[in-house]
């Protein structure tokens, strides 16, 4: 049995069970991925120091190097399904980073549309000030003209008057 398999099978024993355990295991520390890094750490510790012992008879338990085929499938096929695990892991980290980064760019495009609204309600507003300054300034522009147009036309006709006054006069 692998590392993996063996903290894959911890999650399902209930509480009770968990006591029967050998405290060298220390089932209750143990990460709770089976896949972890830490938890494969946990599980070589565990096998490298080779201190524990069998709850029922005391006999220390052996790992033995023999492996048949139907081993061998196994262990590879459990292999396969890790690397899987650890692959499928690794997609939904980067699909969720990516999704972080996809939301942080809509988010500061967003703010520049805003800043783009103020910034062009701002010129508008200015724009508008500008219009309504050059259309005052039009407006006493033609009451001027229309009063100097009013007083060209009283200086012709004085003008008018004198000429006609001094041809009569004479």
């Amino acid at each position: 049995m692998i590392p993996a398999e063996i903290t894959g099978y911890f999650q399902y024993l209930s509480q009770e069970n968990l006591t029967m355990i050998p405290a060298e295991f220390n089932v209750i520390n143990m990460p709770s991925s089976p896949t972890s890094s830490s938890s494969l750490n946990y599980l070589n510790d565990l096998i490298n120091n080779n201190n524990y012992s069998s709850s029922s008879n005391g006999q220390d338990l052996m790992l033995s190097n023999n492996s048949t085929s139907d081993e061998d499938h196994h262990y590879n096929h459990r292999q396969s399904i890790i690397i899987l695990d650890e692959r499928k892991q690794r997609r939904m980290l980067s699909n969720r980073e990516s999704a972080r980064r996809s939301r942080m760019r809509k988010q500061r495009h967003l703010d520049e549309l805003w800043s783009q609204v103020i910034r062009l309600r701002n010129e508008n507003n200015c724009l508008i000030d500008k219009l309504n300054s050059v259309l005052e300034t039009q407006d006493n522009v033609l009451k001027e003209n229309s009063k100097l147009k009013e007083e060209a036309s009283d200086l012709r006709r004085l003008v008018c008057d004198l000429k006609s006054n001094k041809y009569n006069s004479f």
